[in-house]
């Protein structure tokens, strides 16, 4: 079992060793460990153990994600999260995804930045909660203005769904995707509260290690 020490000896672990809100942040803003962006075809993700981004796969499809996608540091996954979706009985045991939509081109992933929450959609993929935070870039000077999800063209949000529905399409395979409910800000905070939460209950131990 690793221990906070471990993951902060050299470089901070992005999942572990970062905090999901910038210090003095207002609640709806929120640190963000990039893993993809828009003109990634390769599926991106952070190796859990050492946290160092790898590749998972090569997409199938030529579809992109139509935003930078990512994760919120020391959230995870679990009972509390899944409590918040009736219709999945478990959730997919890993850290809150997040999407960000930035007007200037980011063209890298392995950064960190701060972005507004503006809403989610909740994803259930073969019964487990998956939910997909929205948001947007902090200080952006075309979407710094949006408050909501609905504040932001219903293409968007669609361009979304679309992509999060067939990303894991397969020749011959049958996959149960479905994304059908998008929530706004105020349930995206409930999310990511619940996300925290779970984190604390599952990981808490690393930190009070560490602090000990």
């Amino acid at each position: 079992m690793y221990s906070n020490r471990d993951f902060n000896r050299w470089r901070r672990h992005p999942w572990h060793g970062l905090a999901a809100h910038p210090e003095g942040a207002a609640e709806d803003v929120v640190q963000v460990y990039i893993e993809m962006t828009p003109a990634d075809v390769v599926k991106y993700e952070l190796d859990k153990a050492s946290g160092f981004l790898m590749v998972d796969r090569p997409q199938r499809t030529t579809s992109s994600p139509p935003a930078l996608y990512g994760f919120i540091p020391r959230t995870y996954c679990a009972e509390e999260v899944a409590k918040r979706c009736p219709h999945a009985a478990e959730a997919d045991g890993d850290p809150l995804d997040i999407c960000i939509y930035s007007e200037r081109h980011i063209t890298r992933a392995d950064i960190l930045l701060n972005a507004r929450v503006v809403g989610g959609i909740q994803m259930i993929d073969d019964g487990e909660a998956d939910d997909k935070i929205v948001a947007v870039l902090e200080g952006d000077n075309i979407w710094g203005d949006v408050q909501d999800i609905t504040d932001l063209p219903a293409i968007k949000t669609e361009r979304l769904q679309h992509y999060f529905s067939t990303y894991k399409m397969v020749p011959g395979k049958e996959i149960d995707i479905r994304v059908d409910f998008v929530y706004g800000r105020e349930e995206a905070l409930k999310v990511i509260e619940a996300a925290q939460k779970d984190y604390q209950n599952h990981y808490g131990h690393l930190h009070q290690q560490d602090e000990g």
